[in-house]
């Protein structure tokens, strides 16, 4: 059948050809296009080198030389769906290289000749001409190969012109057809012929049979015919001899069921091989045809269908009856008792199909698009020689019975029942396929996984594409040779395993619901060669990382990478392709992670067990604790000494191993010296049944300044630490300047514990004085302490220090004296 079509389109792939054949090598250089532009004339400002001009679906009406004589180029021109009425082939008489023209669908009328010698293509169909417009000139266009004709009337001597011409194609446009003189056919000489015929009118049948006697490929439209079969003239046996059509094609075709009849009788007599017949409409009677003139036609029918013909191949296409009842039966065994090798019923609304009686010649049967069911040919032996068996868009529902079906089929290769209803009804019975069956298609039906129990043990192709699938039961399926797998538009979640098609090489997964799919597939897949598994609701996380590494390891099998593959999970990554999607090693290795987490935190917890350690921060901590307790009983068990004001210029911190130069040199020289100094030394003004911690504290708070007596001894005493501390916090708390470094002997580094950081920032960042061993730079050693011990005590404190606490020591009263 695929010969027939592309031979009765010969004219577009040869007009096809020819433009191709005259493209320039610079594209759309030599091409002009005018089409659509409701142009009344021909443009003026066409290039003169153009090659192809396109003029067609305007609205001219008349042609003249001076249009053209500059395009001394022109191979190719387009003048249909215009508007002309009169045609003068001298406007193209400058045109030497014209070899395509059409001027279908105007309203040409007359014409007036002028050779075209290198013409090949001439369409003057769909025209208002009342006789065929062939002139004598035409008889000279040894190059014509396609030729358009249309007419109201036609006869015999309207070819003597063109006889001796081997055509390719003639088509006739019969509009509004009022006359046909016999045989007047006859005379053409072309290898294919089309007729379209008027479509309210009558068909003339004379022209069926001499056009069946002129070319070996014959195409009608518009088959009519509103009287009796009674009054239809039969055919003449003596038409068989002359009859050269190998290839027939009847389009539109509205006849009563005993004209059809006669008409196949004719065919089937006939040279024809393959016989197509789309858009048939039939109309009764349908039965048994006891008319004298038909019971002997019904009989020749018969005896030929059964004996054969050189009819190999029918087609029906679109078939609609106007009988609301006639009996089945006999439809169907003159079509299952046909001799030939194809037939093809489609769109036929056929209910049913006879089994043949006797072993039939079928190899390939086509039901597409009709109400055919699980009872077609389940009990059937003689289709023994079927190869190919199309079944697409009926109403299956039992694949088991499909099954069935083949099970005598012993030749048949290909089955197709897609678009249908079928479900696997679960019958636990082996489905008896025949063995013959390679490639089967399954699409569009309501199957699940458990169709993979009743498949045919040698199938190369299978296709259960838009099923209801979810998965590929494991151990179920043992398809051995199964090669190509489509399970698109299913509903999988992952990719299937190998392990029932070990020779599988192509599959295909693309619209299914797969999020993350498994990265060993290749592994367990070791012979596919390309994977389709693109248009799946990816969802773009850690798991989805092996399966990227896969597709760059699987070198170029997964097929429409990476378009095709494309995030949909999570919302603010969809639409992002997978190739763009990266996450680290450490994102996705959970025992990495958990590795590393924990290396992080043992490290961290050794630095900070480091630090505390070197840096004492427990004693710290101990000390700002025992600070902040002293302070909270201070605040609320001595309310008066919230009241309280500075008592004294400064408090000493010392080392008991440095006590005799406080007690011999600082003491005496800054309290019995000018000034008045005050002074607050632990011996002398610790209260008796405090803790030191508060003493220290109180004598800090009570103090001024507070004067550290730095040596090698100092950084040794504990309570010299605690004192630096506490003195420490009240320097930041108040944001006071109550600091003040003596020096009194040089500490060397290395001696300084670690904790005493503090200390080695006070001595890095602030200045301290330094005892001087000469004598004679002491005074001015004196002088700068009392310098930055210098202030003086509020009032209150002098008033009330008759009141004074008997510790007091005898040096503050002589000061007070004074």
């Amino acid at each position: 059948m695929g010969s027939l079509t592309s031979i009765y389109v010969f004219a577009c792939v040869f007009t096809f050809t020819l433009w191709n054949n005259i493209q320039p090598t610079v594209e759309n250089e030599f091409i002009a296009n005018y089409s659509s532009l409701f142009l009344t004339d021909v443009p003026k400002n066409i290039p003169v080198h153009t090659h192809v001009l396109d003029l067609s679906h305007n609205r001219i009406s008349k042609l003249s030389i001076s249009e053209f004589i500059s395009l001394s180029d022109l191979q190719v021109l387009n003048l249909s769906h215009n508007l002309i009425t009169e045609l003068d082939f001298s406007v193209f008489i400058f045109n030497q290289d014209l070899e395509y023209l059409d001027l279908s669908h105007n309203n040409i009328w007359k014409v007036y000749c002028q050779t075209l010698a290198c013409l090949r293509h001439l369409d003057l169909s769909f025209n208002k001409f009342t006789v065929l417009p062939i002139c004598q000139e035409f008889g000279t266009m040894f190059y014509l190969e396609y030729l358009g004709l249309s007419a109201t009337m036609i006869r015999r001597s309207d070819f003597r012109y063109i006889i001796h011409l081997q055509l390719d194609i003639v088509f006739l446009t019969l509009e509004d057809f009022s006359l046909y003189e016999s045989q007047s056919l006859t005379a053409l000489n072309t290898r294919s012929l089309h007729i379209v015929f008027a479509a309210n009118q009558n068909f003339s049948f004379s022209l069926l049979y001499d056009g069946m006697s002129t070319s070996e490929n014959l195409k009608i439209v518009n088959l009519r015919y509103t009287l009796s079969y009674k009054d239809f003239p039969s055919p003449s046996l003596e038409l068989l001899k002359k009859i050269k059509t190998k290839a027939l094609m009847l389009d539109t075709v509205d006849l009563e069921w005993p004209i059809i009849l006669q008409i196949f009788l004719l065919i089937w007599h006939s040279p024809v091989e393959n016989l197509t017949v789309i858009n048939l409409t039939f109309r009764g009677p349908v039965g048994e045809l006891t008319e004298y003139k038909f019971v002997p036609l019904l009989s020749s029918l018969e005896q030929l269908i059964s004996l054969g013909g050189s009819m190999k191949a029918l087609t029906l296409e679109h078939v609609r009856n106007k009988v609301y009842y006639f009996n089945q039966q006999i439809l169907y065994r003159k079509f299952s008792e046909m001799n030939i090798a194809s037939l093809t019923i489609h769109d036929a609304c056929m209910p049913h199909m006879l089994c043949p009686e006797r072993a039939s010649s079928f190899q390939y049967l086509n039901f597409s698009r009709n109400a055919l069911t699980d009872e077609l040919f389940q009990k059937c032996g003689t289709l023994a020689d079927l190869k190919l068996l199309i079944l697409q868009r009926n109403k299956f529902e039992s694949l088991s019975k499909v099954s069935f079906m083949t099970r005598h089929m012993k030749s048949l290769r290909y089955l197709d029942m897609s678009s249908n209803l079928l479900s696997n009804d679960g019958a636990k019975e082996h489905c008896p396929w025949t063995e013959s069956l390679t490639e089967l298609d399954l699409s569009s039906n309501q199957l699940t996984e458990s169709v993979f129990g009743c498949l045919p043990v040698n199938i190369n192709k299978l296709n259960l594409q838009n099923n209801q699938i979810t998965s590929i039961p494991k151990g179920v399926a043992e398809l051995k040779s199964l090669k190509e797998l489509n399970l698109a538009s299913n509903r999988l979640a992952d990719l299937p395993g190998c392990s029932g098609f070990t020779a599988l090489e192509f599959l295909n997964v693309e619209m299914n619901l797969i999020l993350t799919p498994s990265a060993d597939f290749f592994e367990s897949c070791q012979r596919v060669r390309e994977l389709q598994a693109g248009h799946n609701p990816f969802k773009c996380s850690c798991e989805l990382q092996d399966f990227m590494r896969l597709e760059r390891q699987s070198g170029g099998k997964l097929s429409s990478w990476p378009e095709a593959y494309v995030c949909e999970y999570p919302e603010d990554l969809r639409g992002t392709q997978l190739k763009d999607f990266h996450l680290t090693e450490l994102a996705c290795n959970t025992t990495l992670l958990l590795v590393t987490a924990l290396l992080l935190t043992l490290v961290l917890v050794a630095v900070v067990a480091f630090l505390c350690i070197y840096l004492d921060v427990p004693w710290y901590v101990r000390m700002l604790w025992q600070w902040t307790q002293t302070k909270r009983r201070a605040w609320h068990n001595c309310p008066e000494e919230r009241e309280s004001v500075l008592q004294f210029h400064a408090f000493i911190s010392y080392s008991e191993r440095d006590s005799l130069w406080v007690k011999n040199e600082l003491i005496p020289n800054l309290e019995k010296g000018e000034g008045c100094i005050q002074l607050c030394q632990h011996e002398r003004n610790f209260i008796p049944g405090k803790s030191i911690v508060e003493n220290i504290v109180n004598c800090i708070e009570k103090s001024y300044k507070s004067i550290f007596v730095l040596s090698p001894n100092f950084v040794q005493s504990e309570w010299c630490h605690y004192e630096l501390y506490f003195a420490h916090q009240k320097l930041f708390s108040e944001n006071s300047n109550s600091l003040i470094l003596i020096l009194l002997e040089p500490i060397p580094p290395y001696i300084v514990p670690a904790r005493y950081h503090k200390l080695k920032a006070l001595m890095a960042k602030r200045t301290y004085l330094e005892w001087p061993k000469e004598r004679s730079k002491r005074a001015l050693f004196w002088a700068n302490l009392r310098a930055a011990i210098n202030v003086n005590l509020p009032m209150s404190f002098e008033a009330n220090e008759e009141q004074s606490d008997v510790t007091s020591t005898d040096s503050i009263s002589q000061c007070l004296i004074k």
